[in-house]
């Protein structure tokens, strides 16, 4: 077959894996980068197309439900796929995922009602769910670990260059619909920020069809041995989707810990646990947190993502209602701090090979993101626009350290037959961590309204500061596997 042409076998502890090389290595890589583009992007994209939507399909009162399907999808299926992966190898479910994805655009492109519309999204949500979490896992596969800084800073500057970007495509796409916009009515122009999925996404298909191995991951495919399948932790499994789904939408419709919703999704975790820990074969197995760089790294993982959250929900807050500037203008003073992030995701990727090492690189990042988040609770009553976007900027660049090099720590500590269930697991920590935290915040800056918002923001400033010093402290624990 062609796929074994590209690849030469390199041993390891359980088996013979394939390197990619050639031909197929670039295919390979072309379509995980187009997987990853977009199905990010559409995470952003609908934002500003939304009007234009409501306006076309009605149904006002399910707004925030086009784009809350698709994430709360993305996070019920991540902690699921990458231990399927580890047993049945990557290829079938990657090559799945985007099938799906592909399926749910289509669908949504096609949508006559706003509850077909949100379907299609969770359709689309579902695919693109088992991409993110296996993307980074099929780069882990291919590249050795003294090789993966680079790469991974590569495909997370794609990750956020594809959510800086969604919301201009997504507007551009709104205004003038495909290429020939004479020919396409203005009221139907939003379903091409669907339909522009389908040529792009159909390519990254065939060249995973094509180039991506069978027998691609380092754990041995099982699918065919039928004690396998009936091994496979399903309660576990189930219970995990179940909480998810229970506490993003009690997060999502509440304003209280204390929500039904929410107290289901504890109840759901805390059987989880007790399942986890009596599975002959766990979905996400106890034992893999009793790895320490695995853990702190996950966990610097999630906290980043609270903070850079906050900072995009916040701050345009800051701007518009005490600093006097237009929506139009909030929105593009965001723009440096969100390139600063991905330059130094870039940059962080290239420099941890040339230092031997990611811990000076964390430790750094840290340092930046914690002064940041200090300058601005500081000086929220007496910054200058000036000020603030150098604040931002730092902000950014420690930010984007975490991009490439919190996954990058946690590969290199996990052995290969790990590495699926343990990215699942920090993706879905990165998906779940930040709702968690923008709830949490905002219960703080809620508390302090009745003050002023510039008083509210600042505690809520403070928050981010606090989780910043937490952020530098695990950074300093945060050893180098030799």
């Amino acid at each position: 077959m062609e796929t074994q042409k590209q690849c030469v076998p390199v041993q390891d502890s359980q088996m013979s894996a394939c390197r990619l090389q050639g031909r197929g290595f670039v295919c390979v890589l072309v379509a995980l980068l187009l997987t990853l583009l977009l199905e990010a992007l559409d995470q952003s994209i609908v934002d500003t197309a939304m009007p234009q939507i409501v306006a076309s399909l009605g149904g006002i009162e399910y707004y925030s439900w086009v784009v809350n399907g698709y994430l709360v999808a993305i996070a019920t299926v991540i902690p699921v796929v990458g231990k399927l992966s580890d047993v049945f190898g990557r290829k079938w479910f990657l090559v799945s995922g985007v099938t799906l994805f592909l399926l749910g655009s289509l669908l949504a492109g096609l949508a006559q009602t706003i509850e077909q519309l949100i379907a299609a999204r969770v359709i689309q949500g579902l695919g693109a769910g088992v991409g993110i979490a296996l993307v980074v896992v099929v780069v882990a596969d291919i590249f050795p670990p003294e090789k993966r800084g680079r790469w991974q800073a590569i495909f997370g500057s794609v990750y956020g260059c594809a959510n800086l970007l969604g919301p201009t495509l997504g507007g551009w796409l709104t205004d003038h619909g495909s290429l020939l916009p004479s020919v396409v009515m203005p009221s139907t122009r939003w379903r091409w920020i669907f339909y522009i999925n389908l040529p792009v996404g159909m390519l990254a298909l065939v060249l995973l069809l094509i180039f991506l191995p069978v027998r691609f991951s380092h754990q041995e495919v099982r699918s065919s041995n039928a004690a396998t399948v009936k091994q496979i932790d399903i309660c576990g499994a189930l219970l995990i989707m179940l909480a998810t789904v229970c506490m993003l939408v009690g997060l999502s419709t509440s304003t209280h810990f204390t929500s039904g919703m929410i107290l289901a999704a504890l109840v759901c975790y805390g059987l989880f646990l007790f399942v986890e820990r009596r599975a002959k074969d766990p979905v996400i197995p106890p034992r893999i947190f009793r790895n320490r760089i695995f853990t702190i790294a996950s966990i610097l993982n999630l906290l980043q993502g609270v903070i850079l959250f906050n900072l995009t929900i916040y701050l345009p807050l800051f701007l518009q209602e005490v600093l006097k500037v237009s929506a139009t203008t909030s929105g593009a003073l965001l723009t440096p701090m969100l390139v600063s992030s991905n330059l130094a995701s870039l940059l962080a990727g290239f420099a941890a090979k040339g230092l031997k090492g990611y811990r000076r690189i964390v430790i750094g990042g840290a340092l930046a993101m914690s002064i940041a988040t200090f300058l601005l609770a500081q000086f929220v009553f007496t910054a200058s626009l000036f000020s603030l976007l150098s604040i931002m900027v730092l902000a950014g660049l420690g930010l984007g350290v975490f991009f490439s090099m919190a996954p990058l720590a946690a590969q290199n500590a996990l052995s290969p037959s790990q590495l699926g269930v343990g990215m699942s697991v920090m993706r879905y920590l990165g998906q779940l961590g930040p709702t968690l935290g923008v709830a949490l915040v905002g219960m703080v800056v809620k508390s302090r309204l009745s003050v002023s918002l510039p008083v509210a923001l600042q505690g809520g400033f403070q928050v981010l500061f606090a989780i910043s010093l937490l952020v530098l402290v695990l950074a300093v624990f945060l050893r180098e596997k030799s």
